[in-house]
């Protein structure tokens, strides 16, 4: 290999200097609906929508139910640009942290919601995120969302994948009919409800 043709190699032995890259996975029901607004979010490099929680291996839509599992989004971002607790606070207003049985329109334990944290400082920050999301009682009720251990993460299939990018007829039909929206603007308020799901979040 002649010197030109290393140079192009060089970038790559300093990427490790400068580059940096953490990981969040949540839950919070239908994971076509937590991918925007984590993906318009400055620092964010990659959200992907799968199946975690559960007791089987290699799940798939069909089955991910029935291993246990609940729908998750595994979020890759730049802790220098966006923090986790920003993260959470972003996961907050998009689910009802109060309700066991599901999300909305979407009902069953895999649709319920969760924190799924990756090392003990996510830990205390989710902690902490939650008891001031409870003291501020912005819910009405008590914040069941728990806080758990990662497991192990399975991305779901392709198709599921920025889905409201590639359905987005489909996507915005399922959504404004699951009572999620409705739901949010009513805890939230419309103005903030909206910027947080369809405005772009720096």
């Amino acid at each position: 290999m002649s010197f030109f043709k290393r140079l192009w190699i060089i970038p790559l032995l300093f990427m490790p200097l400068y580059a940096s890259a953490d990981e969040a996975i949540f839950a919070g029901g239908c994971f076509w609906c937590m991918e925007k607004p984590f993906e318009q979010v400055e620092g964010v490099s990659a959200v992907i929508s799968g199946y975690s929680g559960g007791h089987s291996s290699n799940p798939t839509y069909k089955n991910y139910g029935s291993g246990g599992h609940i729908e998750v989004v595994k979020v890759i971002y730049d802790p220098l640009k966006v923090s986790y607790e920003t993260l959470l606070d972003i996961f907050w207003h998009q689910i009802n942290p109060t309700d066991g049985g599901g999300q909305f329109v979407d009902r069953g334990h895999e649709y319920t919601t969760a924190i799924f944290y990756l090392n003990d400082e996510q830990k205390r920050v989710a902690v902490s995120s939650k008891e001031r999301m409870d003291k501020r009682g912005v819910f009405g009720k008590p914040i069941i969302t728990p806080i758990i251990p990662a497991a192990p993460f399975w991305a779901a299939e392709e198709y599921h994948q920025d889905y409201y990018k590639k359905n987005p007829l489909r996507y915005w039909y399922y959504r404004s009919r699951s009572g999620r929206d409705d739901y949010l603007q009513t805890v939230w308020g419309e103005k903030e409800s909206k910027q947080l799901h369809d405005e772009p979040v720096s």
